[in-house]
């Protein structure tokens, strides 16, 4: 009986066996990361460093900046298309740069609208297999194959950051900002929300269940970002608290 219960128990163990060789190759460091097979894994890391070089280095080129993000799936049709176009041009004719992640949607909105007023329209872009593919009206864009690195760019790119309705990316670039803001790990800069109809219910969500519910932010965390409703009040929100004359800090 016993020599049973030994066997059972030996099969068990046994039952999806995972060679250590191939846990190492599946994990997560060589699928996503280094996933190059042609060359050396541990090279990897000059890649990572001349995306961030090379992208410090167009940035630096330029006077102050306004960073747009948004969906990447609405057209030009789309009221909130229009109103980043409108708010673009505006911005660049006092002299902002105008920077967006180079694909389309609210990015492409906003670099048209500098682009028609002769304004500096750039993009940093990510190499995807769907959406996001450079548009064409940007005066400079870089390409990115990381993410990380891209949004390191697009954290330390400008003065102000103004967020249009969008999906996941568009999340994920806000979050990314907001604790950099309120961990002091860069310098205050004005976040515009805008379109009340599709932000109010996340504040609400913030105020109602991550301070007043869990307490796992502070009063003052809201007041890191402001919410706008009209190209009008974003604009005279952004050209009040930002000289474009100003210094650029990259």
């Amino acid at each position: 009986m016993a020599l049973l219960k030994k066997k059972a128990k030996k099969e068990k163990k046994s039952e999806f066996p995972i060679a250590k060789d191939s846990r190492k190759m599946h994990c997560r460091i060589n699928t996503e990361l280094l996933e190059d097979e042609d060359a050396v894994q541990s090279w990897r890391v000059f890649r990572i460093m001349s995306e961030f070089v090379d992208g410090f280095e167009t940035l630096r080129k330029y006077s102050t900046a306004a960073t747009f993000y948004g969906s990447a799936r609405l057209k030009p049709g789309d009221p909130a298309y229009k109103e980043a176009e409108s708010l673009a041009a505006m911005l660049a004719r006092e002299g902002f740069t105008i920077i967006t992640g180079g694909g389309p949607g609210i990015m492409e909105a906003a670099n048209v609208g500098a682009f028609k007023v002769g304004g500096k329209s750039v993009g940093l872009n990510i190499q995807l297999p769907m959406e996001q593919k450079l548009n064409p009206y940007v005066t400079e864009s870089k390409q990115f194959h990381f993410f990380f690195s891209r949004r390191v760019m697009l954290a330390f790119a400008s003065e102000v950051y103004v967020y249009f309705p969008g999906g996941y990316g568009t999340f994920d670039e806000l979050f990314e900002m907001l604790p950099l803001i309120q961990t002091k790990k860069i310098t205050k800069v004005p976040i515009v929300l805008y379109g009340k109809d599709f932000w109010t219910p996340l504040v609400t969500y913030m105020r109602d269940v991550l301070l007043k519910k869990y307490k796992t932010i502070d009063a003052e965390d809201l007041n890191l970002f402001v919410l706008v409703d009209s190209v009008e009040e974003a604009y005279e929100y952004i050209t009040t608290h930002i000289d474009p004359c100003t210094p650029r800090q990259v």
